[in-house]
């Protein structure tokens, strides 16, 4: 295969960048794949620095402002563990409907806009607390907390999902995509079907079966398990008045019944996407007094958010410069339209083991799957998407992940840790293979 010198250095400033993500997470490696971007442009790519920057996805980085930031509202004004102690309160103290409600909980609390990465933050705390109090080991609960905020991870409204569609609405149109809001509903499907069967399966085959029949006719007293909070505030209604609209907003439009009656209105025009939304809430809830404004800009998960914008760039050198196709024919020599999931979902989990699922894995990857259909001489678009998308998310159970991170640092005194994080450890990286199987069955045997 012949390849230039500056397809050679693209990839070569790729996999520095991979290597360095993996072994230090201190470092933010989005602009450090930006300095990379210029130097290779304006070396070997003949591209001055100016042009190089044109590459950062403006579109997909204003919606995350956006949308991330309407919910570092619900979050700092305490409308978001509002809703997760009410919700707790469900189970009435039968202690058996736990790990359900804990399951959909957070599945809820991550698909309406927070994302994985919040979603866990918000759920670790009260789960661990809850798993303490009734006898529940850690590491089973922490299987449902980051599956359930894995699985809705792809959501339209949370973050990884709007990077995951930023990313496709780029290629659509090689792919011969049209209807991205049907598509990204297909994509959030996939992620829920694939990571709740694993991790559902995993929890009850270690001894989360063994632990609800135990449960058979115990009760605990609700007021003790999950103290009733105080009533919304009005600023809270406000806030979940406006999770409301956004939602709707977005959903209802694209509905076959409703599109016909909305074609045409000019308001359609201020709710062009969930970020245009987002801002108009935002602001809204802002001028209020709904939220500190300053509190919820902190919120914002602003390192993911350059490490995706910054690692977009480079791969947008790359793709100019020849390297990402020389990459799509490396994958493509070793797979077929069939089996290419299966590797897609193996190589994705094994490198996000080691580093960020949406920051690096996602915008190194997804640009490849119309390569990698013409390469293999076809294949599903959604399918290999959602293997992309799956194998760099199953493995976040791992301690090496923020998500399974957050678990640990929240599990009850009585828990040996050092235990949790080796059984976490072995369960996230063995993800990588369980999760190759699960893509190669669902995506490219069955063909979801």
């Amino acid at each position: 295969m012949d390849i230039s010198t500056a397809a050679l250095m693209s990839l070569v400033a790729l996999a520095i960048v991979v290597i360095i993500s993996c072994v230090n997470e201190d470092l933010n490696v989005g602009y450090l794949a930006i300095g990379f971007a210029i130097i290779v442009g304006g070396i070997w790519g003949g591209t001055n620095g100016a042009a190089v920057l044109k590459g950062w996805p403006l579109d997909l980085f204003m919606i995350l402002i956006g949308v991330t930031f309407l919910f570092g509202i619900a979050r700092t004004n305490g409308t978001m563990e509002k809703v997760t102690a009410y919700s707790i309160r469900v189970c009435k103290g039968n202690t058996a409907l736990v790990p359900f409600i804990i399951f959909i909980l957070t599945t809820f609390i991550t698909t309406i806009g927070p994302g994985n990465i919040a979603g866990t933050a918000l759920m670790a705390p009260v789960a661990m607390a809850i798993a303490t109090r009734v006898g529940m080991p850690a590491f089973l609960m922490t299987l449902l907390v980051v599956g359930a905020a894995n699985g809705a991870a792809f959501s339209p409204f949370a973050p990884t999902g709007i990077i995951s569609n930023g990313i496709i609405a780029k290629m659509g149109p090689t792919l011969g995509i049209t209807d991205l809001s049907g598509l990204a509903w297909k994509i959030h499907f996939n992620s829920e079907l694939a990571q709740g069967l694993v991790n559902i399966g995993g929890f009850f085959v270690l001894g989360g079966w063994a632990w609800i029949r135990n449960q058979k006719g115990q009760s605990i007293d609700i007021d003790e398990l999950a103290p009733r909070p105080e009533p919304f505030d009005k600023y809270q209604w406000m806030t979940l008045g406006s999770i409301l609209i956004l939602i709707l907003a977005i959903v209802l439009p694209g509905l076959p019944a409703i599109k016909p009656l909305v074609k045409g209105w000019a308001i359609l025009n201020l709710a062009s996407n969930v970020g245009t939304v987002a801002f108009i809430l935002a602001g809204f809830l802002m001028l209020a007094g709904a939220g500190d404004s300053e509190k919820a800009v902190k919120a914002q998960p602003w390192a993911v958010i350059i490490m995706v914008c910054g690692v977009s760039v480079l791969i947008d050198v790359m793709d100019k410069a020849g390297g990402l196709n020389a990459l799509v024919k490396i994958i493509g020599a070793i797979s077929n339209p069939t089996t290419i999931n299966g590797w897609l979902g193996l190589i994705t989990g094994v490198i996000s083991a080691y580093s960020s699922s949406s920051g690096v894995v996602m915008p190194m990857f997804l640009p490849m799957v119309p390569g990698l259909i013409k390469e293999v001489g076809g294949g599903n678009p959604i399918a290999l998407i959602s293997s992309i998308n799956i194998g760099a998310h199953l493995v976040d159970t791992s301690p090496l992940s923020t998500l399974g991170a957050l678990c640990i640092a929240c599990a009850g005194d009585h828990e040996d840790k050092a235990r949790l994080f080796r059984n976490l450890l072995i369960w996230g990286l063995s993800m990588s293979v369980v999760g190759a199987i699960v893509c190669f069955v669902f995506f490219g045997l069955l063909n979801f």
